[in-house]
């Protein structure tokens, strides 16, 4: 597996530390007030973000954050979107691959529990 890194999509890629590799922007709407030429992304994979009810649902409340990794967590498993497949060959691969995110909350988001889940996939946990 290559390196697997979280970032805020508002953010530019940071050369000191090697750039981001692969941009992959894993939210199912647009950031506001972002363009696409600002993004700089490479992958727009909206198949991997939690469905509209789990979101509407956590709503970003911290209280919130333990059961919406388990609900995520559940999803991802059952999960059959060509883009979650998509992004498992991208983390299995080579290349240094950025979850892109644009919630305010940079320790609870669904690219921060992507993550902990390809972690989790790869590492057999």
């Amino acid at each position: 597996m290559g390196e697997l890194h979280v970032r805020r999509v508002y953010e530019s890629p940071d050369a000191a530390d090697g750039g981001d590799g692969l941009r992959v922007l894993v939210d199912r709407l647009w950031p506001r007030g972002l363009s696409r030429e600002a993004a700089r992304i490479d992958h727009w994979l909206r198949g991997v973000a939690p469905s509209d009810d789990l979101r509407r649902w956590f709503g970003h409340d911290p209280d919130r954050w333990p059961e919406f990794l388990a609900r995520y967590h559940a999803e991802l498993r059952a999960s059959k979107h060509e883009d979650m497949e998509r992004l498992r060959r991208l983390a299995a691969g080579p290349d240094r691959v950025t979850l892109l995110f644009a919630a305010r909350d940079e320790a609870r988001n669904n690219a921060v529990a992507l993550k902990a889940f390809l972690e989790q996939e790869q590492g057999g946990g």
